[in-house]
């Protein structure tokens, strides 16, 4: 029975320095290094490590949707390599937003250089998209989902606003997208139904939500050329919260992902419905450890896997 998922971060969990102790320590990773410098330019690693930096610009630097996404993705499959090099594998995977890539490629769907290539297309859309129509995000706590879900339709229902669930990262923890004008009135509203708090996020767009339109020819057209194989272990998918290993099911659901709320409280909960008793989180930080303990409880097994140090006590 399947027992192991591994798990990979999206948007937020970027810090400087990421992925400079995996590239001193493991000479498994140091390929990833070089193969993103080669693609993104030379200096693409280097602010990442932070090298020569001013620690507020190299923060900047990383909040960046263009950079934040390849990053993340890098520092993730760096963080692979070493566990593939030492035979630590999943049974399943799965990605929250931009981490959806990373899982993919984790699972053999897509080759490194063909998903970075295509992440890196994706965050500089969804940066232009952001651009051409501002946006924001914002979490609601404490508040059940029937409840954000009428919230939305309520104030997008008039004035031409577009508010939604982006992310359904935990039970009592839910992202709304849309409009500034609009997401500034759902949290008035949700904070009137119940919500013990609502808190704005600076990010670059209205991610997951129809914001997201623009970008959506672009990433279109290099899915559709994307060479996607049959993953070697099951990949649940953020639209649907199911797994697959259907290379054109993934294909037309990371098109949907773009403006579609990431299921990710659900995902959980089939992951471990379909047998997984300890999730292993990919690359930075360790957010998804603590969505996983609020959906499922604190008593499930977790473990980080972005440092080396934690790579260390994985692989011994």
């Amino acid at each position: 029975m399947a027992n192991t998922a591994f798990l990979f971060p999206g948007q937020g969990a970027q810090y400087v320095g990421m992925g400079h102790d995996l590239y001193e320590r493991f000479p498994e990773a140091r390929p990833r290094f070089e193969a993103a410098a080669a693609l993104l330019g030379a200096g693409f690693t280097g602010r990442m490590f932070g090298a020569g930096q001013e620690a507020e610009d190299a923060e900047q630097y990383l909040k960046q949707t263009e950079v934040t996404q390849p990053a993340l993705f890098v520092h993730s499959l760096a963080a692979m390599a070493v566990l593939e090099k030492h035979g630590v594998l999943p049974d399943m995977v799965a990605g929250h937003s931009l981490g959806e890539y990373s899982a993919l490629a984790a699972a053999g769907a897509v080759s490194y250089e063909d998903g970075l290539r295509v992440v890196a297309l994706r965050g500089r859309l969804m940066a232009t998209a952001g651009d051409r129509r501002p946006g924001t995000m914002a979490a609601v706590l404490a508040l059940d989902d029937a409840a954000i879900e009428a919230v939305c339709r309520d104030v997008s229902a008039t004035d031409g606003l577009v508010v939604q669930p982006a992310n359904f990262n935990a039970p009592g923890q839910v992202v709304i997208s849309g409009d500034v004008e609009a997401v500034a009135q759902a949290m008035e509203h949700a904070i009137a139904r119940g919500a013990r708090r609502v808190v704005p996020l600076s990010v670059g767009g209205a991610f997951h939500s129809p914001l997201m339109e623009h970008a959506r020819e672009g990433l279109a057209e290099a899915l559709t050329t994307l060479t996607l194989r049959t993953p070697r272990c099951p990949v649940y998918l953020n639209v649907t919260a199911a797994p697959t290993t259907d290379p054109e099911a993934i294909r037309a659901r990371l098109l949907e992902q773009l403006t579609a709320p990431v299921l990710w409280a659900q995902t959980l909960q089939r992951m471990q419905a379909d047998g997984a008793t300890r999730f292993v989180e990919v690359g930075a930080g360790s957010v998804l450890s603590g969505l996983v303990r609020r959906t499922l409880g604190r008593d499930v097994e977790t473990a980080t896997a972005g440092n080396a140090e934690e790579l260390q006590t994985l692989i011994a």
